[in-house]
């Protein structure tokens, strides 16, 4: 339609109406309101044949089961009925689901589609079933079950700043906690149940409250969120020393010079250990198979050391070696 002709037709659709004008615009919308809804009756009052979703609704003793996936909620299925009871299903007013109770569980996993029909056809009111057109469902149960676990701390995991070292016993109140859901999970986790100390670089005793975490929140329930750690954590005294290394494979009839040595021993220990750690029990050794001929190096091992030390590094870290004739 040119633009001038649509301009003007819509110039006409706004104009003022007369009082003759408004009241035959009613009469012609009440006329077509009127046989719309002698035609929508009509029709709804017709039968037809359709595929429509139906809600689903499993029947199971939750103090003994837990579904560990989500479980379907719906159906497709075919009927027939009136087009005013197709409306209603579609639109979910007032429809009951079909409530699903099976036996089997939680070793079953799946069911035909077809093994629904009874559950679905006695609450189908006023439509009738055809045929039930989901091939299968499927659903995860498992044992609902309650585990007490006693709750530590990963040693290895604390971060102490440097020079510093944890002490223990841990201190954790409460000593346990109990978990309670689906019985594989469960299965899964560490016993003791090991707790994530959210703090670093500790100089100091610790004493906080830990959260109680693990990957299964939406699942597994805990009786306790979180818990009381104490421990300590004190500074270590460090000492060096100069050691003799003990020759290993080496070829007879050679002079051996460490170009950059002396070998220098350091090592750290706790103040309580300080009158038991005896310097004269470490022994360092140069083995000749390690010895690197492009840079002419030979990193250092330590075969024994004294007890209650930590922290044990020889310096320097490649020892560089001369060989001569005798």
């Amino acid at each position: 339609m040119p633009f001038n002709k649509t301009k003007h037709a819509l110039l006409w659709l706004l104009r003022p109406f007369s009082p003759k004008q408004k009241q035959y615009w009613r009469v012609v919308l009440l006329c077509f309101f009127t046989a719309s809804t002698f035609w929508l009756l009509n029709a709804l009052n017709k039968s037809y044949t359709t595929q429509v979703s139906y809600p689903i609704l499993f029947k199971y003793n939750p103090r003994q089961l837990v579904p560990v996936k989500p479980l379907p909620e719906e159906v497709m299925i075919n009927v027939t009925g009136k087009g005013w009871k197709l409306l209603r299903k579609n639109l979910l007013f007032n429809v009951r689901p079909a409530q699903l109770t099976i036996s089997g569980l939680p070793q079953l996993k799946r069911l035909p589609g077809q093994a629904l029909r009874p559950a679905i056809a006695n609450v189908l009111d006023g439509l009738s079933l055809n045929f039930v057109v989901t091939d299968t469902i499927s659903f995860d149960f498992d044992r609902l079950v309650s585990r007490k676990f006693p709750l530590a701390i990963d040693t290895t995991q604390i971060q102490v700043a440097a020079s510093h070292a944890f002490v223990g016993p841990a201190k954790i109140l409460p000593d346990s906690v109990t978990f309670t859901g689906p019985e594989l999970i469960l299965k899964q986790f560490p016993n003791p149940f090991l707790l994530a100390l959210p703090v670093q670089n500790l100089t100091g005793p610790y004493k906080g409250e830990v959260p109680v975490t693990h990957d299964f929140t939406s699942l597994v329930k805990a009786d306790v969120s979180e818990a009381e750690v104490h421990f300590n954590v004190v500074p270590l005294e460090r000492k060096e020393i100069a050691v003799q290394p003990v020759l290993q494979n080496f070829p007879a009839g050679h002079q051996l010079r460490l170009v950059n040595g002396p070998l220098v021993l350091h090592y750290s220990y706790l103040p309580r250990h300080r009158e038991v750690v005896q310097p004269e029990q470490f022994q360092v050794a140069l083995d000749f198979r390690k010895f690197n001929p492009e840079d002419s190096t030979i990193v250092p091992t330590v075969l024994q050391k004294s007890p209650n030390t930590r922290q044990v590094a020889i310096m320097p870290g490649k020892v560089k070696i001369s060989l001569t004739p005798q």
